[in-house]
């Protein structure tokens, strides 16, 4: 019933879904259940230090022998601003005096390093049958090793000229994140996040200007969005907040009341916790400084000033001061296991596809 079978056969998958890798938000439990169910399950690496990388990829190990996608950041590593860092932080203080906090009170955020020398190692020591990259691609050098070993690559495009410069420069799969993705922004070539284009848009262009197979990500959490993706030309699908509210999920409790009563209308990007846009769910600090602050330090450091603020408001019972990660279709995501939702997803886009193929 699959329209493209590449992305099958080049992962070694029966399903063309891919399970986003959410930093935060989904692990091992999440990527286990997803690959067994026949998609391709993904580690999101890039919180995790190498030690705790190779120790997750060792349980998952033991409980799957099917394709794994292990993902990491790639972005450049900024150089300190000590001005921008203080304005920034000074940006906090009414809401530091809310919660009682002292005023040089510091909660780092946590790290989000890029792929390096170290992790490196790891993948070559465990050998993912997939390496997934955000934020573009990491030095020649690397990728050349992660590639050596046979793993296959992707990484995401939000316009054409990413994708068409992820296929000349190594990627085996191009993910065509569109506008509506919950979460950050793959860009890499451009920071024009207000011109970036919705998935309905780039998806067949894409699939027009690279060779290699696409999976389209962004809104997608149905299987009519599935279907739609594939009659676009996408070979597959990578969804993310669809499953955020599964058994598998790690995300907070006040988290998932507040995916419960999401609607279209409820998410913005914003850059005002890590420093790159990202879209999340409306709340209080995302009104009140954002949703995109002209003063933000550069990724990742602008997380440092909402950290102590996010943790004793959680710590409280209010998320009105937590990323809220989610995409444009937030109110699609139902609970139960990742392994059901993705077989279940799969059965309603085939039995779409088998309407979209009927005669009149």
């Amino acid at each position: 019933m699959w329209p493209d079978r590449r992305l099958l056969e080049l992962l070694g998958i029966e399903l063309p879904i891919v399970q986003a890798p959410m930093a935060g938000a989904s692990g091992g439990a999440m990527a286990v259940a997803v690959s067994e169910a026949g998609g391709l399950g993904s580690l999101p690496c890039a919180l995790l230090d190498p030690e705790r990388v190779r120790a997750e990829i060792g349980a998952i190990r033991r409980r799957t022998v099917r394709p794994l996608n292990v993902n990491f950041f790639c972005h450049p590593v900024p150089e300190p601003d000590a001005e921008s860092a203080e304005n920034w932080y000074a940006k906090f203080a009414p809401y530091r005096r809310k919660f009682g906090l002292d005023p040089s009170s510091v909660a780092s955020a946590p790290n989000r390093s890029p792929f390096d020398e170290d992790m490196c190692d790891v993948v070559e020591e465990c050998r993912p049958e997939v390496v997934s990259f955000h934020f573009g691609l990491p030095e020649t050098r690397l990728l050349d090793r992660v590639k050596a070993l046979g793993c296959k690559v992707l990484s995401s495009a939000t316009t054409v000229r990413e994708a068409r410069w992820l296929a000349r420069n190594g990627c085996d799969v191009v993910i065509a994140q569109g506008y509506e993705a919950g979460g950050h922004r793959g860009m890499f070539l451009t920071d024009a996040v207000e011109s970036q284009p919705g998935a309905m848009a780039l998806v067949p262009q894409v699939v027009d200007a690279v060779d290699v197979p696409v999976i389209a990500a962004g809104g997608i959490g149905d299987g009519r969005g599935i279907a739609a993706a594939l009659a676009l030309g996408a070979a597959g699908v990578q969804i993310g907040t669809a499953y955020l509210l599964t058994s598998e999920s790690m995300i907070s409790s006040l988290h998932r009341n507040a995916l419960e009563s999401a609607c279209d209308d409820g998410t913005v990007l914003t850059n005002i916790f890590t420093g790159r846009p990202a879209r999340g769910l409306i709340n209080r600090i995302v009104r009140e400084v954002g949703p995109m602050s002209p003063e933000a330090p550069v990724f990742p450091m602008a997380g440092d000033a909402t950290a102590p603020i996010r943790y004793a408001a959680e710590a409280a019972g209010s998320s009105e001061f937590s990323p809220l990660w989610s995409g444009q279709s937030a109110s699609l995501s139902r609970s139960g296991s990742a392994g059901e939702l993705t077989r279940d997803l799969a059965t309603r886009a085939q039995d779409r596809l088998g309407m979209l193929a009927r005669p009149d």
